[in-house]
């Protein structure tokens, strides 16, 4: 069984008023700790969905192991992103059993989470694997195949969450509890710098 990974960084980062995925953590760009870390697992391909600021990131980000789509419609939201970049993804490997799908702003994503789901995802036998933190329920998640169309269908701004809140019963989750700290905003970044 195939497990691949979308990463969405196709944002205007809109509440910053710069591109997140070129900010800088313990001496890497945001996209490039989400992009490193998704690579250290087995799961292959790893499509990253690039919209806004495209040419700034390009220019910075071309790790040969990736592949890079481009959202036109970045501006719909993250539900168009999810649908290129599955589209893209199922053209390169149509074999795949499921996608994790995470984003370019969760400063603390590891390898052992996006391995955590797969395990909880064989284990649970249930098709969708969430991540819990401060009392929620988010990215990055797993979805089998089964739920492939409806990802492919998606519409506007929030991305899958009405999906996994119609399927609950055939979801599990996992605990990341850094999975809180994403960057919207400046001073979401300087309380990051500051506190590291």
């Amino acid at each position: 069984m195939r497990t691949a990974i979308i990463i969405l960084a196709a944002g205007n980062s809109s509440r910053l008023g710069k591109p997140k995925q070129l900010l800088h953590f313990n001496g890497k760009t945001l996209l490039d700790i989400v992009t490193d870390e998704a690579l250290k697992t087995e799961f292959w391909p790893v499509v990253v969905v690039l919209g806004a600021y495209l040419n700034e990131i390009k220019q910075i980000h071309n790790n040969p192991k990736v592949i890079y789509t481009v959202n036109e419609n970045w501006k719909t939201g993250m539900s168009s992103s999810i649908g290129v970049g599955l589209t893209v993804l199922l053209n390169e490997s149509p074999d795949i059993d499921s996608v994790i799908i995470t984003v370019a702003d969760q400063v603390y994503i590891t390898s052992e989470i996006f391995e955590a789901l797969n395990n909880r995802y064989q284990s649970e036998n249930k098709n969708i694997v969430t991540s819990t933190y401060s009392q929620t329920t988010g990215t990055p998640v797993l979805f089998n195949k089964k739920y492939f169309s409806k990802l492919l269908n998606l519409s506007g701004s929030i991305g899958a969450k009405d999906l996994i809140k119609n399927n609950i019963n055939d979801t599990a989750s996992i605990a990341f509890e850094l999975g809180s700290i994403d960057i919207d905003t400046e001073t979401d970044y300087n309380n990051l710098i500051n506190n590291k």
